[in-house]
């Protein structure tokens, strides 16, 4: 039983409470902290000091008061205005990462919300009420002020839940849960849409996603390896123990297990090549790299976790300190390193798909004994190529850009949403390339027979056989390649 506001969130923990399969309660120590920071709130509306978002206007307004009487009409408007995203919607479960996120943050005391406001987001994680939620509109510096507007317009009765694939209006959902909208007091629109949980929702997702693909890549290349019959040599411990990166480590680590005891490897011990190319002979510091990325990304976010990202915020000695606990650069920046780091698994494996067709070690060319007739696998690498060339253009990093707004009240701002969002992309397109690097490389151990390989090799092997047979003649392989490509999406490799 995870306690918000008190516990910490893990990537595995979030993700089961993401899941369902695990629930999230609300403490009566928690309860206290919210309740006290509350009540500091509820005193500095009474007060003619101005405190910025409590009794003043918002981004260049922040010099303009507002009296007590307007101020819930303040909060409401805010929350209105600033729903202005536009786009596709983003996918339910990451608005229920959104919403899980900042429970957790507005749990711990510092944004001086109220109880009922905190116990409707509650009830809407129990429940599965998704929001829908525009996936473009955050500068990702002010927090994700739009996507976070659009998850909240629901406690107020307006914008859509999701109802399977259907978007429905929250005040007709609400009705049927026998709830009516709330009101919002000084203060909670501001703790509402300011933080950084759009952001946070998209590294969760995509450091789970690429966690997956980075172990299926040493598999997809350890295949790829047995395949093109090349040496085990270069992922000897003692290589990597004076060059001891912690990714290069655990992938040389990994393509030992992977090749253990072959068979395949075994009969050309002593050929008298010299060395493979370097998308073999480097995988452990090509994917090892990509590893130490997904590390470092992993920190930031697990920090950002349990983290408190709006502004101001009311500290325990009953103080407003108006900050920039929102802007998104720690995690904008390591997105678009992280985005990078995807890319060039792709790129690596793309080559090793093209290594495989050449001809080379025993391997007829375009790996089909009737090459002139038939194309074999030739054109298959042709999309891998515009895969990665796709992913090297969203490699630019969008927290190298900021566009001032707000009359240049927010003048620097991180982008870090479009980071967050290209970083998805990009795996997405990298569970294609390895799709077609898997369907290479089985067809090239094809050409090893009788000799066996490793049993992970032969486990993974017999999976893709099972739904994509040998190309022994030219065929629709479109059929295939989709086959491949939602065995990785629905990660039933064995890594």
């Amino acid at each position: 039983m995870f306690q918000y506001g008190i516990d910490s969130l893990d990537l595995d923990r979030v993700l089961a409470l993401a899941h369902g399969q695990e629930k999230g309660i609300l403490s009566q120590e928690a309860r206290a902290q919210i309740l006290n920071a509350r009540r500091t709130v509820e005193r500095m509306v009474a007060q003619k000091d101005p405190v910025y978002g409590v009794n003043t206007g918002f981004g260049p307004l922040c010099d303009t008061r507002i009296d007590q009487e307007a101020s819930d009409l303040l909060q409401k408007n805010l929350l209105l205005t600033h729903a202005v995203g536009v786009g596709e919607p983003i996918h339910p479960k990451l608005s229920r990462i959104m919403l899980i996120c900042k429970a957790h943050a507005l749990a711990q005391g510092y944004s001086g919300i109220s109880l009922p406001i905190l116990e409707r987001i509650l009830y809407f994680i129990e429940y599965h009420l998704h929001p829908v939620v525009p996936e473009q509109g955050s500068v990702g510096a002010s927090g994700d002020l739009a996507p976070l507007s659009h998850l909240f317009l629901p406690l107020l009765g307006e914008g859509y839940f999701w109802q399977g694939q259907q978007r429905v209006p929250a005040a007709q959902v609400l009705a049927a849960h026998d709830l009516r909208p709330l009101n919002l007091g000084a203060k909670e629109g501001l703790a509402l849409i300011n933080g950084t949980q759009f952001i946070l929702a998209h590294a969760i997702t995509g450091l789970d996603h690429l966690r997956y693909l980075l172990d299926l890549a040493d598999v997809s290349g350890a295949m790829s390896l047995e395949a093109f019959q090349g040496s085990a040599h270069p992922f000897r411990e003692d290589l990597h123990r004076i060059r001891p990166f912690r990714g290069n480590l655990i992938v040389a680590k990994r393509m030992r297990g992977l090749l253990k005891d072959s068979e395949n490897l075994a009969s050309h011990a002593n050929c008298g090549r010299i060395q493979d190319p370097y998308s073999v002979r480097c995988i452990p510091q090509v994917h090892g790299a990509s590893r130490n990325a997904w590390q470092h990304l992993l920190e930031l976010t697990e920090i950002e976790m349990n983290a408190v990202t709006d502004n101001p915020i009311i500290t325990q000695t009953e103080e407003a300190i108006s900050g920039g606990n929102f802007h998104g650069q720690p995690l904008a920046m390591a997105l678009d390193y992280a985005t990078v780091a995807a890319a060039e698994l792709g790129n690596i494996a793309d080559r090793r798909c093209y290594l495989l067709l050449e001809g080379k070690n025993g391997l007829p060319r375009l790996l089909t004994q009737k090459s002139g007739l038939n194309s074999g696998l030739m054109i298959p690498q042709y999309t891998s190529a515009a895969l990665v060339t796709e992913n090297k253009t969203l490699c630019f990093p969008a927290s190298a850009d900021s566009i001032p707004t707000s009359l240049g009240q927010e003048d620097h701002v991180s982008m870090g949403s479009i980071s967050g969002r290209k970083f998805n992309q990009v795996l997405g397109n990298l569970n294609k390339i390895l799709a077609i690097e898997l369907l290479y490389a089985a067809q090239g151990l094809e050409f090893r027979r009788p000799l066996r390989c490793s049993d992970r090799i032969e486990a993974n092997f017999k999976l893709i056989r099972q739904r994509v047979n040998k190309l022994e003649e030219d065929r629709l392989i479109m059929d295939d390649i989709d086959q491949l490509i939602q065995m990785v999406k629905n990660r039933v490799f064995v890594v």
